[in-house]
């Protein structure tokens, strides 16, 4: 009976450790502005990974997608009066935690991609870019160079790649067409990025 309890227990912690690093702090904890980016840029690379080890397949990372983009636009909304309030931060950090659970189970369960597909290629790339973007959002927020709502402003560009990302993949593939429609987009956000952090504007210290 105790080696049994063991062995429950060594599982039950295996199965949480993928995505506890990205599970927000109790209720009790504050979450600023830097924290809910951080997460951003710890489930895009979940997802990235997924796709690249197999776990996720191309129609799974768009759904995932699908969540990062409702994230994206529910910091944009909390932001653009400058502050995050403390029911905004708790909406937030739900539908962050529910994105994790769902990378989550989408990892664990029965379906398999093939990394090594034009598909996934195409899609690993775009949600590697995503991961690139949120991460120089949160060196802007770190450094000074992004006020909130100039962050405000950069995660509405975000929205709108992650949500282009789920129409391209939600069929299970994505082409090369549509690739490029979502470049397209990436490359308009990351000028928006870069103008943002470069207008002159900084964070209140």
């Amino acid at each position: 009976m105790k080696r049994n309890l063991v062995i429950s227990a060594f599982l039950l912690g295996a199965s949480l450790g993928s995505f506890a690093q990205d599970v927000a702090p109790t209720a009790a904890a504050s979450t600023s502005t830097p924290e809910t980016v951080q997460r951003d840029v710890n489930q895009d690379r979940r997802i990235e990974t997924g796709l690249k080890n197999g776990s996720l397949t191309t129609g799974e990372a768009a759904r995932l997608e699908r969540d990062q983009s409702r994230i994206d636009r529910l910091q944009a909304k909390a932001l653009n009066d400058g502050h995050l309030s403390p029911a905004e931060r708790q909406q937030l950090t739900a539908a962050q935690n529910r994105a994790s659970h769902h990378i989550n189970a989408a990892e664990g369960n029965a379906a398999h991609g093939n990394p090594a597909s034009a598909s996934s290629q195409r899609m690993q790339a775009d949600v590697q870019r995503n991961l690139n973007q949120d991460k120089r959002i949160e060196a802007g927020i770190q450094n000074g160079s992004l006020t909130n709502r100039e962050v405000a402003a950069t995660e509405r560009g975000q929205a709108s790649v992650a949500h282009q990302e789920f129409e391209a993949g939600r069929d299970g593939h994505v082409g090369a067409a549509e690739q490029q429609r979502i470049q397209h987009r990436e490359n308009n956000q990351s000028r928006q990025i870069h103008q943002q952090k470069h207008d002159g504007q900084e964070r209140p210290s």
